[in-house]
């Protein structure tokens, strides 16, 4: 069953959390859209997030779903909230969610963590998580060290839950690799950024609109807390601090507040632009619906030039 049938939604898509950027708003309309919206908590406090999930529930009446970014020092307490609003589903990225599950698997909210690696994933599966998000390292934001190519067949065949593919999927393409690889849908970000209801800076838009397939890079491997960006002033010097001293307290203060500067000033050189490398195949900007419409586009005339060569190739094998 693939995930618009388990959702009751149009398409197999999810909306990546992206902190700062997928407010109430945004989540309400990717599920107005079609899709699955999802509220990205990662720069909230509780209140915030009360505030946020309310918020939405008056703007949609589609399903949507929470983020819990595990680095945020507010996680535990905004756990505590998703409980209190009754939350249908939560995903969690950047960590391990074990601290939480429990808590919210008795709450009645399933769950869906991002994983980076298999090891992860089962670990996962132990713990009694609904299903899981193979997000590979071609994706914008916090990422890990495995190529999607590489870690979502391998992630679907150590699991007995749902996998959604995430990370390096542009287009319907992509989507039928994923689904090929055993996902049960796709979970897509950089290409929502050049919505026209994405709430950023018309600077950041642009950015990704201009972006070639190298424009970005990965920062803070030293420090553990790998996240690729574009490339700019900002990761310039970071990346070379990196190379010279071990202060992560030091990192830490040229990042501080540089993906606020990039969405909400524009700051396209002192800012943090999370983008995933498939930046490179977003070339204007568009209504979330036409977007969303673009990849089952794609995705159907991918499907059907594979079953034209099957056909081919079946037809050779006879002969």
């Amino acid at each position: 069953m693939l995930l618009n049938e388990m959702l009751g939604i149009e398409y197999p898509i999810i909306q990546g959390a992206m902190a700062n950027i997928a407010n109430a708003d945004f989540a309400a309309a990717v599920s107005n859209a079609g899709a699955l919206g999802i509220i990205a908590t990662g720069s909230m406090d509780a209140n915030q997030t009360r505030a946020e999930i309310q918020k939405c529930k008056t703007l949609t009446t589609k399903p949507f779903w929470v983020n819990v970014m595990l680095m945020n020092p507010n996680a535990a307490d905004i756990v505590d909230v998703i409980v209190e609003e009754k939350v249908a589903v939560v995903t969690t990225g950047a960590g391990n969610a074990g601290a939480y599950v429990e808590k919210l698997k008795n709450a009645g909210i399933k769950v869906f963590p991002v994983v980076p690696s298999v090891a992860l994933a089962k670990r996962m599966e132990r713990l009694g998580v609904d299903g899981v998000i193979a997000e590979g390292g071609e994706s914008g934001g916090h990422v890990g060290e495995m190529m999607t190519m590489a870690l979502l067949p391998q992630v679907v065949d150590a699991l007995n839950i749902p996998v959604i593919g995430a990370g390096g999927i542009g287009d319907g393409r992509g989507m039928a690799a994923a689904l090929a690889l055993g996902a049960v849908g796709i979970q897509i970000g950089t290409s929502l950024l050049v919505s026209e209801e994405c709430p950023i800076h018309e600077n950041y838009k642009n950015a990704v609109i201009k972006a070639k397939d190298t424009d970005t890079t990965v920062t803070g491997r030293s420090v553990n807390t790998p996240v690729r960006v574009m490339k700019n002033k900002m990761t310039r010097k970071y990346l070379a601090m990196e190379g010279q001293i071990e202060s992560r307290e030091e990192l830490e203060k040229l990042t501080l507040g540089s993906l606020r500067r990039a969405v909400v000033e524009g700051d396209v050189q002192n800012g943090s632009l999370m983008m995933g490398q498939i930046a490179g195949m977003s070339k204007e900007v568009k209504p979330l619906k036409q977007i969303f419409e673009d990849y089952m586009s794609s995705f159907n005339t991918c499907i059907e030039n594979l079953s034209n060569i099957q056909g081919e190739l079946n037809g050779k094998n006879t002969k």
